[in-house]
């Protein structure tokens, strides 16, 4: 298992929040979502936007342990699937 699955795969969340995720893969469009998620201009490598996606998780599952009123189960989904893709072509690209 690649490091960024292998990251991945310690993550403990809701089953319907990471079955949400995986449905949301089939509509991803990375260029767009990075775009809006990051307020970057580029699209960073594969292997950045998963630590920084990695960390805002992180944040977005603590807003959600806190019942914080600023947590937004949609934006949690959308943050899950950006960092489910991105382990996914990051795994790609060390296989190659």
């Amino acid at each position: 298992m690649s490091p960024y699955m292998s990251r991945l795969a310690k993550l403990s969340r809701p089953r319907l929040l990471v079955r949400a995720a995986r449905l949301g893969l089939t509509e991803f469009n990375r260029e767009r979502a990075l775009r809006r998620m990051m307020g970057a201009e580029g699209v960073p490598s594969p292997g950045q936007a998963f630590e920084n996606l990695f960390d805002r998780e992180a944040a977005m599952d603590e807003a959600r342990r806190a019942s914080g009123a600023a947590y937004s189960p949609a934006r949690h989904v959308e943050l899950l699937a950006a960092l489910i893709h991105e382990a996914q072509i990051a795994d790609l690209r060390v296989a190659a």
